[in-house]
């Protein structure tokens, strides 16, 4: 038997010699939230007025910071000032009106009062019982966002924190669908699975099935049509030559508004290849599908709902904070086969209801709030509202953009994002270089951001519409500058 006689512990001495407070008492919380609440509301009015991208080389910010960690307390009214003189300066601003790259994250005012609140209860939503209310409030935001995209009531799911980590708890689901008993037997000596994506899908598809062991030769890159969409015939072609070889289809990922140009690709005759030969649908919607909240963008997603499961960001275009990524699935057993694991000290009577079963993760955030306040502050008018906003001010902006003779688009439209190129006709690689350049010039100005992407094997230029400050003035702005720069920068130009 182990001795558990007491015997002297000198830190435990020290520490009754030296006492220090556990934490602030509530005069000292009041007056460092007061700061910190006047600091947001400040920085929300004023984040216009910074560079969107700041002037800071590698290592500059971590310099300030110091490379010790203080002995002693420091008032919070100093950590603020230096918060603000060394940290701040050195963000990417994405809730600047001119973050007009990738897709945006902006957050709503909600969903920062949201997130104080979740900080104060300091909840681990794992089990039912550790956290009832949680797994209950997130079950039914994440219910409220299902109605409010068109969804049927088979789908149910839950709140993970990003879409990387949502289609990597679905490919485990459609791997162990498969029949491979992975999880019983490990990978070796199983059959060889396929992954089937398009050429234009996001990167984390392939990320996934590194993850899940299947390696990268397990994912197979679909051709897209001169839309970017993923081709049905493409993906059957895929399936059934790879059933001829003897290897087993475990999922096609279908995207609706793709990471480059935002295209759809056509899910309903794709989910009818995929059920031709039992495959897992999943669909990619995490930038994109909560537009479907508008009435008149609906038809962009026939199809969806045959889905095995679906992803969906509201910390992108909703205006939740990070992390904030909904996924959502037919059938919960094969995400319970798949890594479900309770050890005898975390058994209760209500496992049904207990949502660290599906996916990596033990400990969960209470994620769910901020998405059930943004729904109760905002309302679903009002979110698909800006939605549409956002969609008529990128529509156009490409109108006005590609009719000034300069620039021409390189993709079509698609929702709030557009992609476009300046081009003389002349040489292709000097044409690229005479991009990247714009792209750097307008960058550099600080009043705007915007992205880059390659289509075809050329360099092309991005633009998303998503943040909730963006107004039509912004995007005059970027238009502007992106026309100065390219005539200052033109090949033969002053520039």
């Amino acid at each position: 038997m182990p001795d558990h006689t007491k015997r002297a512990d000198p830190a435990r001495e020290n520490a009754r010699a030296d006492p220090a407070p556990a934490d602030w008492s509530p005069e000292t919380m009041r007056a460092a939230l007061g700061r910190a609440s006047e600091w947001t509301i400040d920085y929300r009015r004023r984040v216009g007025e910074f560079p969107v991208f700041p002037a800071v080389e590698p290592g500059q910010v971590r310099r300030a910071l110091g490379d010790r960690p203080p002995r002693a307390p420091d008032p919070f009214e100093r950590v603020l000032a230096d918060f603000d003189e060394h940290i701040v300066s050195g963000l990417t601003h994405w809730n600047h009106p001119g973050f007009l790259a990738y897709f945006s994250s902006s957050t709503r005012a909600p969903s920062i009062v949201a997130e104080l609140l979740i900080a104060a209860v300091g909840v681990n939503a794992m089990l039912w019982r550790t956290s009832p209310a949680a797994t209950e409030v997130e079950r039914t935001a994440v219910d409220w966002l299902r109605q409010a995209v068109g969804l049927p009531a088979s789908f149910s799911g839950l709140i993970l924190d990003t879409a990387s980590t949502a289609t990597f708890t679905a490919l485990l689901a459609a791997r162990e669908l498969a029949g491979t008993r992975v999880r019983a037997d490990g990978l070796p000596g199983g059959p060889a699975l396929a992954v089937y994506t398009s050429e234009q899908s996001h990167s984390s598809v392939e990320k996934s099935a590194l993850a899940a062991g299947l390696g990268h030769r397990s994912v197979r890159r679909i051709a897209v049509d001169e839309a970017f969409r993923m081709r049905p015939e493409a993906l059957e072609a895929a399936i059934t030559e790879d059933l001829a070889r003897g290897v087993r289809p475990a999922m096609a990922c279908a995207t609706i508004g793709t990471t480059s140009t935002a295209s759809v690709d056509p899910v309903e005759p794709l989910a009818a290849v995929a059920r031709r030969y039992g495959v897992w649908l999943h669909v990619d919607a995490a930038y994109a599908g909560p537009a479907a909240m508008v009435p008149e963008q609906r038809g962009r997603f026939r199809g969806w709902e045959a889905a095995d499961s679906i992803v969906l960001n509201p910390h992108k275009w909703l205006g939740t904070s990070l992390d904030c990524s909904v996924l959502l699935y037919r059938d919960v057993t094969p995400f319970r086969a798949s890594l479900a694991l309770t050890p005898t000290y975390l058994e209760s009577e209500d496992d049904e209801t207990d949502l660290m079963d599906i996916g990596l993760a033990l400990g969960r955030r209470f994620r769910g709030l901020k998405l059930w306040m943004l729904f109760r502050c905002v309302g679903t008018d009002g979110l698909a509202g800006t939605m549409r906003r956002h969609i008529a001010m990128a529509e156009a902006a490409a109108d006005r953009l590609a009719g000034g003779g300069v620039f021409e688009l390189a993709a079509p439209v698609s929702f709030s994002t557009f992609c476009f190129r300046a081009a003389s006709g002349g040489d292709p690689a000097t044409e690229d270089h005479w991009n990247r350049e714009i792209l750097a010039r307008v960058n550099a100005g600080g009043r705007s951001f915007i992205s880059h992407t390659e289509l075809g094997g050329r360099y092309v230029l991005r633009l998303s519409v998503g943040s909730i400050h963006t107004e039509e003035r912004h995007l005059d702005e970027v238009l502007e500058a992106l026309h100065r720069a390219a005539d200052e920068l033109s090949p033969g130009g002053p520039g």
